[in-house]
């Protein structure tokens, strides 16, 4: 056993001695934008499972094993959970793989297939989690205020180096209130939170596999579905953007979900959304450097940073909030990476 690594001692004895499933061999599979990590056993059959290493007092288990039934009832592919320990923080999970559908993209793949598995995944979800949203935390004003509260904290005051004056905390507070008053007048629906190509794995039945859900909400009908089309990881033309939008649109429709009046009120719901949630993801990436030492996310401030540029820059409403992030926070942030990437490694 590991004797620098209590956690995963701790991993080791959990397998042997309560599940009499002692590993061949465990190793690190993967860490996300938490305190979470995740371990591969290797069994003497030379089966996989994963396992879930979520410590007490910073990370709790339930939300993720309720939220896991809730979307398995929905005919989504989530991981079946072989068995939990909630003192211990401990999960063992079915393993999914280890190639995401941004890795397959990246590969190369064509994007329709994938999109459109991925695509009709949302759909199950939001059309059949009907009943569950209702059994969730609501994805309200004070949450949509607290996560763009991120972007003077973290993203100005700690990555861009300034605090902004009385007349642009102002700015953004007008701004910040159109965006939370849009969000909260969509359809409200199950929102996964997370739903992007890092957390969407290709398995060989039922793909796409989903994880990271365990902070799902009741909320905006739009938010997902933005997570995955402009995804902070990967970008597509705008056109291509359309064309899935619409597409989805249809199937909600189809199902009897809410695709809005048209077209045009479909996308404003797409786009406000995602400026909201683009904003918290700039302070949240900026967290992850500043905070917690991770700062393979500062690369992808760039791309999320010119998704809020477009969308501010679509809706009159937001023209003082546009012309102050192509003054304060375009015009600074090239300059701040430089000076991240340069600085040694935690």
């Amino acid at each position: 056993m590991s004797t620098t690594d209590p956690r995963r001692a701790l991993i080791e004895e959990w397998l042997r001695d309560e599940l009499h499933c002692p590993s061949v061999r465990l190793e690190p599979a993967s860490a996300d934008a938490s305190f979470r990590r995740y371990f591969r056993i290797w069994r003497a059959d030379g089966a996989t499972r994963i396992v879930m290493d979520a410590p007490p007092g910073r990370e709790d288990i339930g939300p993720f094993l309720r939220i896991t039934q809730l979307l398995a009832d929905c005919d989504v592919h989530v991981p079946d959970v072989e068995a939990a320990d909630p003192v211990r923080g401990l999960v063992l999970l079915e393993d999914l793989g280890s190639e995401s559908l941004l890795s397959r993209l990246q590969g190369g793949a064509s994007p329709g297939p994938l999109y459109a598995d991925a695509l009709a995944t949302l759909g199950r979800i939001q059309l059949r989690g009907v009943a569950a949203s209702a059994s969730l935390p609501p994805y309200d004003r004070a949450v949509l205020e607290r996560e763009m509260a991120l972007l003077p904290q973290w993203f100005c005051a700690r990555h861009l180096q300034f605090e902004p004056e009385r007349e642009e905390r102002e700015l953004l507070t007008e701004a910040f209130e159109f965006l939370v008053r849009e969000a909260l007048a969509q359809p409200i629906v199950l929102v996964h939170r997370d739903y992007h190509s890092r957390n969407l794995m290709l398995t060989a039945q039922r793909s796409p596999g989903v994880i990271d859900f365990q902070d799902a909400l009741a909320g905006p009908v739009g938010y997902d579905l933005v997570s995955l089309l402009k995804d902070c990881y990967i970008a597509w033309p705008r056109s291509q953007v359309l064309e899935w939008v619409e597409a989805y649109r249809q199937q909600l429709r189809r199902g009897g979900g809410d695709g809005g009046a048209d077209l045009a009120q479909y996308l404003r719901w797409f786009d406000l959304v995602g400026l909201q949630r683009h904003i918290k993801v700039l302070g949240i990436f900026a967290r992850l450097w500043y905070r917690d030492g991770k700062r393979g996310y500062i690369a992808d401030l760039p791309r999320t940073l010119q998704y809020v540029r477009e969308a501010a820059a679509s809706f009159p409403p937001l023209r003082e909030f546009s012309a102050w992030v192509e003054r304060r926070l375009v015009q600074g942030l090239a300059a701040a990476n430089a000076r991240v990437l340069s600085e040694p490694a935690p």
